[in-house]
């Protein structure tokens, strides 16, 4: 009875939205720890860059060896309230607490401390944090069966991490590191720093819970662990590997692979655009930075539309070529010499408009690819005899971590190849530097972005295979003779 409730359920509004609160707790700590975390202990608090990349880094690996691991458990747990609210339970206030930890470390600490303290910190925050994730994420595919009511959850899930990431950014910038009468330069406001690690905590406790709350009362409903079985180191890393051979997994793991490659390209290159290639002022920059709100909006609306009408595999190849060719599109412009001239109000508001048009259709690429991933549980169901729900979202969050430097890499070569150099201010840069950094931005995007989408096109679950799979395990589950 519980697993056909779980076939036929499609989640309501207020399960949809309480499920996708709980991305804006990703969201928040991606935001702060990619973003913010070098700048505050290098420059804010004085440990050497070298030494807090070595700590971040140190911690990403632990972090992805960490997922696969925690996805198996979570796949086979048994407890009395499921697989996956324990761990979402669980971790919900030692990650608030070792968030807001990482924010405010002991006073006194010489750099030896502070970096040690870094190590500890970032680590426990990520293990906490792949606790919650990964079986959170798995959630999606236990929640509703149904190919269209995924894209909506996940749409939900991508909306909230956007808004709430980008919300704690605006928050921290504004309203907390602020100037005051002996801190000069906001950076630099100590209390603004630790009030930032209050109230991001705050904000990841109060998403975990509303997502675990929200729903709970699913749980008899979803599916049951696989009976105990004796197992050995061998058998539990043999049955990954089986699971992560399908071959739809292998064309989302590749198009993750790049299409992370080519957003670590953009972010790390995108002040450069806004700054140097079009010289645009501190607040065009905060309204482009704004426009994101407006992005996510339109992408929550668009990816389920699109995946009802074209399919999730046609709608993000479609949709996804529109966004990766339109996104280097204003730099190739006026490269070819066909956009307005820099200090215009028309090239500002003719780049927001297509940044906010792309990054639409980018977020809502990035829906339909999340919701893809849950349709591959039952394909694999059929084949192997086990759901491995965290085993595939773990997956994608371990190339998701692994290959989040390789983007900032290969920026930092055309950065070099431009000859962009510290301390140079927009204007003094050289037309021939210029036009550099925009062909190797350019150029750079739109290779790896076709690799992406050649990846997706190997994808190979559609609605109506889809809809196979689970009649064939409904004829399964009928005739077999095990209670």
């Amino acid at each position: 009875m519980a697993a056909s409730l779980s076939v036929a359920r499609k989640p309501s509004l207020l399960t949809r939205i309480a499920y996708g609160i709980g991305g804006a707790a990703s969201g928040v700590r991606n935001n702060g720890f990619e973003y913010f975390l070098l700048l505050y202990y290098s420059q804010v608090l004085g440990i050497s860059a070298s030494l807090v990349a070595g700590a971040l880094f140190l911690a990403l690996v632990v972090d992805a060896v960490s997922d696969p691991v925690v996805g198996y458990w979570s796949d086979n747990v048994r407890t009395r309230f499921g697989r996956r609210h324990p761990f979402m339970y669980a971790a919900m206030l030692p990650l608030g607490v070792a968030y807001f930890l990482a924010w405010n470390p002991p006073a006194g600490l010489d750099s030896h401390g502070l970096f040690l303290w870094l190590v500890v910190i970032t680590i426990t925050v990520r293990l906490c944090f792949t606790f919650y994730e990964v079986p959170s994420l798995a959630l999606a595919a236990e929640l509703t069966q149904d190919y269209d009511a995924r894209t909506s959850l996940m749409s939900f899930r991508y909306f909230f991490a956007w808004v709430g990431g980008l919300a704690i950014q605006v928050a921290l910038l504004t309203m907390l590191l602020r100037p005051t009468e002996t801190v000069k330069m906001g950076f630099f406001n100590l209390d603004g720093w630790h009030t930032y690690g209050l109230w991001a905590a705050l904000t990841i406790v109060g998403a975990i819970a509303i997502c675990a709350a929200g729903t709970h009362k699913y749980i008899p409903y979803l599916k049951a662990a696989p009976a105990a079985r004796q197992l050995s180191v061998g058998k539990v890393f043999g049955e990954i590997f089986e699971t992560v051979s399908n071959p739809s997994f292998r064309a989302l793991f590749l198009a993750t692979l790049f299409g992370l490659f080519a957003s670590g390209i953009s972010a790390a290159l995108n002040q450069y655009i806004n700054g140097f290639f079009w010289e645009f002022d501190t607040d065009q920059i905060a309204g482009l930075t704004a426009g994101v709100f407006v992005s996510a909006a339109i992408a929550l609306v668009v990816a389920p539309i699109i995946g009802k009408t074209l399919g999730k595999k046609r709608g993000s190849i479609i949709i996804g070529l529109l966004a990766f060719t339109i996104a280097p599109a204003p730099v190739l412009a006026r490269l070819l010499g066909f956009m307005p001239p820099n200090g215009s109000d028309t090239l500002y508001y003719l780049v927001l408009f297509i940044t906010v048009f792309d990054l639409a259709l980018i977020i809502a690429t990035q829906m339909l690819m999340a919701a893809m991933v849950a349709d591959i549980v039952e394909e694999s169901e059929l084949s192997t005899g086990r759901r491995s729900e965290g085993i595939f979202f773990a997956g994608i969050s371990f190339i998701r971590k692994l290959s989040q430097g390789a983007g900032i890499l290969t920026a930092a070569v055309v950065l070099s190849m431009a000859d962009l150099r510290p301390g140079m201010q927009p204007g003094e840069v050289a037309e021939t530097s210029l036009n550099k950094l925009g062909w190797g931005y350019a150029a750079s995007l739109l290779v790896i972005w076709m690799l992406m989408i050649l990846c997706i096109s190997f994808y190979r679950i559609s609605r109506e295979s889809h809809e196979a799979n689970l009649a064939a395990l409904a004829a399964r589950d009928d005739t077999d003779p095990t209670p």
